[in-house]
């Protein structure tokens, strides 16, 4: 019976102690969650000293209250493609052509092969998902199969299950694609997409504008649907297409029920909301919630969708071991293609903060914008000044998660894990790259409070003049100083000349040398 006993005592202990051990195991891999906006600006949120009294973030701003809010957060790019395909790939945009904005019917702009953001995670055992936007194209060189298997696209780039809009929603086609198929398509209504009119009499923005439920300003005159007209044409898929205003609701729902699905493995979850992107169409419960129309109304509704994520992550008793990335995929923009009110409403709210510029631009407020991270118990709530960039999440969790990087993977990723959890002396980035839209394009770099503006692009910039945009003409070069000039109004190029050679000299060494990862 002694024996027996301590035989038993034993059993028990080693379970114990395997139990601990899978509590720790699981502790050093925590679930990840980037949720990315679209379009939201540095000033948009309450946390970041959005000021309209009816413009309320409570869910966001609980994130920055129990984690840390990045005063020098970035994306890479002040366009939705390129920072997606840095986000994904952990390389500069401007390193692969065809990484511009793209169109309706364009091919997979990330190609298999290269180590990605999700396939470095599964290698670290996570299940992988990216629910909301996609916006990196589908199929091969010849573009989607809209009627057949839409590959390659995520699930060959690695990610175990996907759920999209496929391109942006002021572009056809209005449907979702649930991993390699568009959802609920009916063979007997095939999907046609293409870039000139199918028939003579096809109702567009143009001939049909009287029937619009909101109107275009510019460019978003082709196929109607949902009483909008959009970017490019097509026909059929009816029982595949979807209502703009549950566009929110769908993502939250396949979300939630992603997370319920893999809540006993680690996971990854790139949450992609479109709702700031035009056409803003919110849930008929948010309209008029804001004082600032539509693009106020969809604020309040992103804010609801992170809300409703943490809600179930509470539920789940997941939130201890979940790590939450808030951010943006590029600054703000008011007209962007439809009279939508986002100028007329805009009053004096500031959707940039204190700098200058917003989408399409290289100034500050194209690419700085909200940066948060939140892991409840491993985060200590501050606020950072640290350079932080959605290209480095690729490293940073690789870092996390004990995965090896192979030197070729994620070249222009940094391992900056320590500033995103906020350890004591850990440092951020010593330097960064912004671009406007793809290749060819136009360049910020940033070193410390020193910027440099390089334009390549024969076009003006645009600059935020009291809420309203404005074309400036602009030197190909151009430096500023961040810590007395923020809204980079003055060229001290002629009274820094040293430092303005270096750093232009610094910027075509990392154009040229394909990589800057240390």
């Amino acid at each position: 019976m002694k024996h027996q006993s301590l035989f038993i005592r034993a059993v028990v202990i080693l379970a114990a102690g395997l139990f601990f051990v899978t509590q720790a195991k699981a502790a050093d891999k925590p679930n990840i969650i980037v949720i990315m906006a679209d379009d939201l600006g540095y000033g948009d949120i309450g946390c970041y000293g959005a000021k309209p009294k009816n413009l309320k973030t409570p869910h966001i701003d609980k994130l920055a209250a129990g984690g840390i809010r990045f005063t020098s957060g970035y994306c890479s790019a002040s366009t939705c493609t390129p920072t997606r395909f840095s986000f994904l790939t952990g390389k500069y945009a401007f390193r692969q052509a065809g990484t511009g904005i793209a169109p309706p019917n364009g091919p997979a702009v990330i190609k298999p092969g290269p180590e990605t953001l999700p396939s470095l995670l599964k290698k670290a055992g996570y299940k992988t998902a990216v629910i909301g936007k996609w916006h990196l194209g589908l199929g091969g060189p010849d573009g989607p199969d809209w009627n057949g298997e839409l590959k390659p696209g995520p699930r060959e780039i690695g990610f175990d299950y996907n759920f999209l809009l496929p391109t942006t929603n002021d572009r056809v086609p209005q449907v979702y694609v649930e991993n390699h198929r568009v959802k609920n398509l009916d063979p007997k209504d095939p999907l046609w997409v293409g870039r000139k009119k199918p028939s003579p009499d096809h109702p567009t923005g143009m001939t049909h504008r009287h029937t619009l439920k909101m109107d275009w300003s510019h460019g978003h005159n082709s196929t109607i649907h949902n009483g909008i007209s959009r970017i490019g044409f097509y026909t059929g898929g009816h029982k595949a297409r979807f209502r703009d205003e549950d566009l929110a609701d769908e993502w939250v729902k396949q979300s939630n029920k992603w997370i319920e699905a893999n809540k006993d493995n680690p996971f990854f979850l790139f949450f992609s909301s479109h709702d700031l992107h035009v056409p803003r169409i919110p849930h008929e419960r948010f309209r008029g919630k804001s004082a600032l129309s539509y693009r106020g109304d969809v604020i309040v509704q992103l804010d609801w969708c992170v809300g409703e994520l943490v809600k179930t992550l509470d539920r789940l008793k997941l939130s201890k071991n979940t790590l939450i990335v808030f951010c943006s995929d590029n600054g703000p923009v008011g007209d962007d293609g439809y009279k939508d009110e986002a100028l007329e409403k805009m009053g004096d709210h500031q959707p940039n903060g204190p700098f200058s510029g917003g989408k399409y631009s290289v100034l500050e407020g194209g690419t700085r914008t909200p940066f948060i991270t939140y892991w409840p118990g491993r985060i200590q709530p501050q606020v950072s000044d640290e350079m932080v960039c959605t290209i480095d999440l690729a490293a940073s969790f690789a870092a996390l998660t004990g995965v090896k990087l192979p030197k070729t993977a994620v070249p222009d990723s940094f391992n900056v894990l320590g500033a995103l959890l906020g350890e004591k002396g850990a440092k951020g980035r010593d330097h960064l790259v912004q671009q406007d839209n793809g290749r060819g394009g136009n360049y910020g770099y940033r070193v410390g409070s020193w910027k440099l503006q390089r334009h390549d692009a024969k076009r003006k910039r645009n600059v935020i003049v009291t809420n309203k945009l404005a074309n400036q003409a602009a030197p190909r070069f151009a430096l500023f100083d961040l810590s007395k000039d923020i809204q980079e109004k003055k060229n001290v190029a002629a009274q820094h000349p040293e430092v303005f050679e270096r750093m232009k000299k610094e910027l075509q060494g990392i154009i040229d040398a394909g990589r800057s990862r240390p």
